[in-house]
């Protein structure tokens, strides 16, 4: 089978024992080929200086940057490169696969290792995933988890995959519950460049002649997107509406929502905007439990007020759902629901 990434013109990025990204370390961090390490050919502010001096003096800048590339890669030679053996294939990639890649490439193949340059960078890189994203979504045989906020969707998904049924989280790739209330604490989303390369992965991980369990989402997760290709194999895949007792849904909300069951107050800080659509009486009540420290209420009410009714309304009346009514959120019965939907036929 050929490997997508030939059509880059480089080997399987599993086959490379070190990929070296040499572009600066913000580059970097909005996205980058999973696995690879940064090892910037110049700092941030060495790039910066020799930027703003090329624009009066382009040779006085080249003398500058290449003294400073030459120093950067003998110190990664002698504390990363050193590391590796004579046969171990290394990838190196730039922007656009030009000067910065060369000065680091042929220094390390003049020692004598194999080296491969990314044709393009990360610019080809970056149109090639987005081509791959294109494509996966139609080779997958989608199986999709639907159901109103804390009904258990997310852990039956995990108990699927514990089951070894094959599962997407799109939500963990993103960092976000998928909700006004879904930033998870300490965790900030990644850039949509950097989902995008994450969310690759994870397909390319995936057996197409399997099924694959995920989530219902929107076309948004928080601030990153999803390729409209799979949002819309989403909507038209499957799909199986998950329900469980309103107790089960507040036990949810406490343990994943923990930090908003300690500062109730907080959380209705969060559902401000939703004052239109709820209207002021509500986020007034919403308001007065979370003064009294009553946050399961609170969980129970905004479900009921605002969840619920407003995923009802986001049902299409088309759409044919499987019910999946869970006993509980533990783990005997979480697992018991995922072997009984790998079992289950899917619905035609």
């Amino acid at each position: 089978m050929t490997a997508p990434e030939e059509a880059l013109g480089i080997r399987p990025f599993a086959s490379y024992a070190r990929i070296i990204d040499a572009r600066t370390p913000k580059e970097y961090a909005e996205d980058h080929i999973p696995g690879a390490i940064n090892l910037p050919i110049v700092s941030q502010d060495e790039f910066a200086e020799v930027g703003t001096l090329h624009r009066t003096n382009p040779h006085q800048a080249y003398v500058i940057g290449a003294q400073y590339a030459l120093r950067n890669v003998a110190r990664y030679i002698g504390e990363v490169i050193a590391q590796h053996g004579p046969k171990d294939r290394l990838l190196i990639y730039c922007f656009r696969g030009g000067k910065r890649s060369r000065a680091w490439a042929d220094p390390v193949r003049n020692i004598g290792y194999p080296v491969d340059v990314l044709p393009g960078g990360w610019k080809a890189y970056r149109a090639w995933v987005r081509e791959q994203l294109d494509q996966w979504p139609a080779k997958l045989q989608l199986r999709v988890l639907g159901g109103s906020t804390a009904c258990g969707k997310t852990r039956l998904l995990q108990a699927l995959a514990a089951e070894g049924a094959q599962v997407l989280d799109l939500e963990g790739i993103a960092r976000h519950r998928g909700s006004l209330l879904g930033a998870l604490p300490g965790q900030p989303q990644p850039t949509q460049k950097s989902f995008d390369s994450e969310l690759l992965q994870a397909l390319q991980r995936l057996d197409p002649a399997r099924p694959v369990w995920v989530e219902a989402e929107s076309k948004k997760i928080g601030n990153v997107q999803l390729p409209t290709p799979l949002h819309e194999a989403l909507r038209a895949a499957p799909t199986w509406r998950v329900a469980a007792p309103l107790a089960a849904r507040v036990q949810v909300c406490r343990e994943d929502y923990a930090h908003f069951a300690a500062a109730p107050l907080e959380m209705v800080a969060k559902l401000e905007p939703l004052k239109p659509l709820v209207g002021g009486e509500t986020l007034a009540h919403w308001r007065a439990l979370a003064e009294a420290g009553d946050s399961d209420a609170l969980f129970a009410s905004v479900m009921e007020r605002h969840y619920d009714p407003c995923y009802e309304r986001s049902l299409k009346r088309e759409h044919t759902l499987t019910p999946v009514e869970l006993a509980g959120v533990d783990e005997a019965s979480l697992r018991a629901a995922a072997r009984a939907l790998i079992a289950a036929e899917v619905p035609r």
